[in-house]
């Protein structure tokens, strides 16, 4: 886990170093406004998410009396990890997953869908909430809305100078000549702030990983969940990706990397159970996995980790 600590320091400190950037080229004044123009609409939807995600995901919160296992997990994990209990609910969403979300440590919320209630069993399941707990835990959403102000700021700004020809008003003909130069400059300051925040949000699901595993939930009980939550998303049909294509941030895995994932992941499968042992997890541990170059670029771009080196990450956790 040093690694990734270091890694997410990094990340962490070039974002805020683009912050200094940014002040030194606009001057303080002006990256004040912006700031506060950025701040507002992520406050907004940082108080207003829980309310949002509760209506998009379609959460409908559930009793002791209604899902008294569900609740009796959730509460034990949740005091392994010296957190409040979150709130516990449904998500009706057409797919096998669970979520956390909410905007502080005493506001958690953990949600699961009835399809993953149905497939996995009672260890996997611990497991994942384990996961879910642990991303309350770590304040991951607290985190990710602050990171998420800097790209904002940037592309407000390349919007300002490049599309709307503001860089240095009509009568300065030098100094309008570099707006394109500078317009281009901030865009690819942004690009590289948003894969700078989605390379945290990666690292933020090794992180949960890890959490689970620390919260008493043997490394194989998360790896078979994630094998089985994989292959239920590779079977979803088009039509299903489509009505959760929004949502899938929230989502353990993503689900439209799920059927390139599942040919990778079942050669870990070597009984053909459709689960991952632990005796199969001792395996991939001494295994080396190789990534191409194309997955690679392709994990720049995605909020998840490539499923396959999660689950490399697992086995070292035996």
């Amino acid at each position: 886990m040093f690694s990734l600590t270091m890694r997410m320091f990094f990340i962490i400190g070039a974002l805020f170093g683009m912050v200094y950037l940014l002040v030194s080229m606009i001057g303080q004044q002006g990256f004040l406004y912006n700031l506060t123009i950025a701040g507002i609409i992520l406050l907004f939807q940082y108080l207003l998410s829980p309310i949002i995600v509760d209506f998009t995901m379609k959460v409908k919160y559930v009793s002791e009396e209604e899902e008294p296992e569900l609740h009796k997990m959730v509460e034990e994990l949740a005091e392994r990890a010296g957190i409040p209990k979150p709130k516990v609910g449904i998500s009706e969403l057409p797919i096998a997953n669970a979520f956390a979300y909410g905007r502080t440590i005493r506001d958690g919320r953990i949600a699961v869908t009835r399809q993953i209630m149905q497939i996995l069993s009672k260890e996997e399941l611990r497991a994942v909430l384990g996961h879910e707990i642990s991303h309350i835990k770590n304040r991951d959403m607290l985190v990710i809305t602050l990171v998420s102000v800097i790209p904002m700021i940037l592309y407000y700004l390349y919007n300002l100078v490049f599309i709307s020809g503001l860089s240095g008003g009509s009568n300065n003909k030098d100094s309008s000549n570099l707006g394109p130069f500078i317009g281009m400059f901030l865009f690819l300051l942004y690009f590289i702030s948003n894969l700078l925040v989605l390379a945290l949000s990666r690292i933020r699901e090794y992180f949960a990983d890890y959490g689970s595993v620390k919260l008493g939930n043997p490394p194989e009980h998360l790896a078979s969940a994630l094998y089985k939550l994989v292959y239920n998303s590779a079977l979803l049909s088009s039509e299903k990706k489509e009505q959760i294509s929004g949502a899938k941030a929230f989502f353990i895995n993503d689900p439209d990397v799920a059927e390139k994932e599942i040919y990778e992941l079942s050669q870990i499968d070597i009984n053909r159970n459709y689960k991952i042992d632990r005796s199969e997890l001792e395996m991939l541990k001494r295994a080396r996995v190789k990534i191409s170059l194309t997955e690679k670029m392709m994990e720049l771009l995605t909020t998840h980790p490539n499923m396959l080196k999660r689950i490399k990450k697992l086995s070292e956790y035996i």
